[in-house]
């Protein structure tokens, strides 16, 4: 009797195992990939294997063209989407970087070029959101993406630019300026979930005169951090870069993904050497 006990516990066992994921899950379907650690998000490829197509400038309106990675298997469903726009005189390949390391974690990227590398913030936020209306409407991966899960990152011009799309657009759900540069200090009608990540040693968008008070000035009411990195100049974007990849992607997935499984990694604040500050509203599940 004894060994039948053993035996339909082990059972019962084997069997919470193979429910457990597939509950947790329903909980929450917009969970894609493992549970993560440490590891996982300062890896420099994540769990999907990617794929990537280029997108002319002559086949699209409103922004420059670009380059979209992807997860290749559509086998947990459909994915969030993140269009990142370079800065002032740059093209997409300095923030190339960034495509496959994000969509390695399972969204769908789309690294932009902008209409002219001179754009300004404004202009350059309009076209990211062109970019995303183009990822979701004509694209050869609009099937793979879900409509109601998208975002914006930027670098310099891009990531103010990346203020202004969340600005005008309510309905994204994350925003992520990098090092951003704009001359409109003041977003207290964003409310899109924002991190902003500076460099410490910026000195074309010095954090006290950019970064800072655009944080300061989003409401309290709106989930918001600012990472500043230690030491960084202005150009910390430009080349991997694992501080600020592995705090992007879990921002990216709590917000996008609304999966809390990441929220350890943003609350309580990084205890990281590679950060000089850290502020936020600690977003809670």
């Amino acid at each position: 009797m004894r060994s039948t006990t053993r035996i339909l516990c082990g059972l019962a066992t084997v069997a919470a195992l193979a429910i457990a994921p597939t509950a947790h899950a329903a909980d929450n379907p917009y969970e894609r990939g493992p549970d993560p650690t440490e590891s996982s998000i300062e890896a420099s490829r994540g769990s999907f294997a990617v794929s990537e197509v280029s997108v002319s400038r002559v086949s699209v309106t409103g922004f420059g063209g670009g380059t979209i990675y992807y997860p290749t298997s559509t086998a947990q469903g459909t994915f969030g989407a993140v269009a990142v726009s370079p800065g002032y005189t740059a093209t997409q390949s300095s923030i190339a970087w960034i495509g496959p390391r994000l969509a390695s974690q399972g969204f769908v990227v789309f690294t932009i070029d902008t209409n002219t590398i001179y754009d300004q913030p404004g202009s350059r936020g309009d076209q990211l959101l062109a970019a995303l209306d183009y990822l979701t409407q004509r694209s050869s991966v609009r099937s793979r993406i879900d409509t109601t899960r998208l975002a914006v990152a930027g670098h310099s011009m891009g990531g103010g630019g990346s203020l202004e799309a969340a600005q005008d657009r309510p309905s994204l759900q994350a925003a992520v300026p990098l090092a951003p540069w704009n001359t409109q200090k003041s977003w207290s009608s964003l409310r899109v979930p924002t991190f902003i990540i500076g460099g410490e040693a910026d000195s074309v968008a010095p954090v006290a005169t950019h970064s800072i008070p655009f944080y300061t000035s989003i409401p309290a009411s709106a989930e918001k951090a600012y990472m500043e990195l230690d030491n960084a100049s202005h150009f910390f974007p430009n080349t991997s870069n694992t501080t600020m990849a592995k705090y992007t992607i879990s921002w990216l997935k709590r917000f996008v993904d609304n999966d809390t499984r990441y929220e350890q990694f943003l609350c309580p604040a990084p205890d990281d050497r590679a950060i000089s500050d850290y502020r936020d509203t600690c977003p809670h599940a």
